[in-house]
């Protein structure tokens, strides 16, 4: 199957999906995160196989996207077709995200795109992506996570704000022991993070 390597193709396909999504007279306001967002915003140049949404936009208030509405299934699976992508190359992997707590003033700081009349994606900013990041390389370890938080130039404190927001997600000593670890790697004087 095909990846999404760049920011032209990402927008190839967005685009498609909105046309997708006008087809079937249907909106969708999005809200993304992960590597497709980092592509989007131009901070990194890796390949991803997805785009991770951790919410769906309704009005102003962000709602889970566990399950994709069915005609946003409908046009994600015709751009699968059509572009050689995974089944399910738009997921709702990220919602337990929002379900635990999105970094205070996420919404705020979201940066939109336009997909065509049908289709409005938010990527998440830069200090939300560094959360995100700080998080996942925690909970799965060093490789593509640990690229993108390096490719986001995080300051030290940005990096303690992440952590003391990842610990609201998983308050276990275990988790605590590892994210101190993954600082000190980091050369980032943490103190304490709490219980």
């Amino acid at each position: 199957m095909s990846d999404i390597q760049q920011n032209e193709r990402l927008d190839e396909i967005l685009t498609a999906l909105g046309e997708q999504l006008e087809a079937l007279e249907a909106t969708a306001d999005l809200v993304v995160i992960g590597g497709s967002a980092l592509i989007a915003l131009g901070t990194i140049e890796r390949a991803t196989r997805d785009v991770d949404i951790v919410a769906l936009r309704q009005g102003q208030e962000l709602v889970s996207a566990d399950p994709l509405p069915a005609q946003l299934a409908t046009a994600r699976d015709r751009v699968a077709r059509d572009f050689g992508l995974d089944g399910d190359w738009l997921n709702p992997g990220p919602t337990d995200l929002l379900e635990l707590g999105l970094p205070h003033g996420f919404a705020g700081r979201l940066e939109s795109r336009s997909y065509g009349p049908s289709l409005t994606v938010r990527f998440a900013s830069r200090i939300d992506q560094i959360h995100f990041k700080l998080y996942a390389l925690v909970d799965r370890g060093p490789g593509r996570h640990e690229s993108d938080l390096r490719a986001l130039s995080p300051q030290s404190e940005e990096l303690l704000t992440a952590a003391r927001w990842a610990r609201t997600h998983d308050p276990s000593p275990g988790f605590k022991t590892m994210l101190e670890e993954v600082l000190d790697y980091l050369e980032v004087n943490h103190g304490d993070l709490g219980a």
